[in-house]
């Protein structure tokens, strides 16, 4: 199950659960989509994977299984961009 998680890595904005403005690479690295395009280009710093968009959780399920309140944030990530 997706941790969903509740910022973006890089700029630290907040991501609702059910937001369509969210990208995560197979990890679960979370950005918010424009930190995905403008500023890492697609893809993730971390791992180099590929960035697509986070899919939305059901109200009814996200009820049974919350969103993640941990953040995770990394300031430089634009500086550790995958080449």
């Amino acid at each position: 199950m997706l941790e969903l998680r509740p910022n973006c890595e890089c700029c630290d904005r907040d991501l609702p659960p059910a937001s369509r403005e969210v990208m995560i690479c197979t990890f679960e690295c979370t950005f918010c989509a424009e930190c995905a395009s403008d500023v890492l280009g697609g893809i993730c710093p971390n791992c180099s994977g590929e960035l697509v968009r986070r899919p939305v959780r059901p109200a009814a399920a996200l009820a049974r299984h919350p969103a993640s309140t941990a953040r995770v944030f990394n300031p430089d990530c634009a500086a550790r961009k995958a080449g």
